[in-house]
């Protein structure tokens, strides 16, 4: 069998054998639906709930790309900059550091108080994403070969020129690798910041529909809302490692590499 067919088919067998356990437990073991509702039952509900699930998921993925996008262009701007002016990444880079290892959980409910509810969600997307973008760039931005920028020294190219022509197409891996790694986040941050509004949130976000079905104890669409949760996320990381592939297939070596 190929690679890719053992790529894609090894994942389904598993998931399918996970499936299989978990209904032969329920079924087994006669466990009520409000405690562990069965495979069958989970769909049937996002089946049936779908209009209400939907329309919260895009809610949450509005707010989740808004944050995404707000990171990746910030990230790689201030990325930018610390590599352009040292002083101001000494300056600030430890703030990023700080803001990046407070816990989400914390922040987010002191955001809810100062600012709307949608600017607190989407700023809690944002801080969650912005630090794997900033980290990523700087270090490819200061990675650069020094034979090359010596050699770009040598014929007398600006800094802009070099930044342009150089380092940012060599910092573009990592660059992916952070954006990749900032899409999940945002979505993290979003899913956090909706929970944490509690019934400020009614009616907005899935993150929102998920907890409220665990006050009303109705399980089966909660496990439904955490699965419509979880393919949001798988989508992302996909799209996202696409677009890396697709940019960086004609020279980068771990992009050639999937092609042999």
């Amino acid at each position: 069998m190929s690679e890719r067919a053992l790529r894609i088919g090894l994942p389904i067998l598993v998931l399918a054998v996970l499936l299989l356990a978990w209904d032969l437990i329920v079924r087994g073991f006669a466990i009520p639906p409000y405690v562990l509702p069965g495979p069958g039952l989970v769909l049937s509900t996002l089946i049936a709930d779908a209009g209400l699930l939907f329309q919260s998921l895009l809610v949450t993925l509005t707010l989740t790309i808004e944050g995404f996008v707000l990171a990746a262009v910030g990230g790689v701007m201030w990325a930018v900059v610390f590599n352009q002016w040292r002083a101001v990444e000494y300056s600030f880079y430890p703030y990023a550091v700080i803001l990046q290892v407070t816990p989400i959980v914390a922040i987010a409910p002191l955001l809810l108080i100062y600012l709307p509810q949608h600017l607190a969600v989407l700023a809690c997307a944002w801080i969650v994403a912005f630090f794997p973008v900033l980290a990523n760039t700087t270090l490819g931005l200061n990675s650069v070969d020094h034979n090359l920028l010596a050699l770009f020294e040598l014929y007398k190219a600006s800094r802009w020129e070099i930044l342009w022509r150089l380092k940012l197409p060599a910092a573009l891996p990592q660059m992916l690798a952070g954006l990749r790694i900032a899409g999940g986040l945002s979505l993290i941050g979003a899913v956090v910041a909706e929970i944490a509004a509690g019934s400020a949130g009614a009616g907005s976000g899935l993150a929102y529909r998920i907890a409220e079905s665990g006050y009303r104890l109705n399980i089966p669409r909660m496990f439904a809302a955490l699965v419509l949760l979880s393919l949001a996320g798988v989508v992302i990381f996909f799209v996202l490692s696409a677009v890396s592939y697709v940019v960086l297939r004609r020279w980068h070596e771990s992009a050639i590499r999937r092609e042999r």
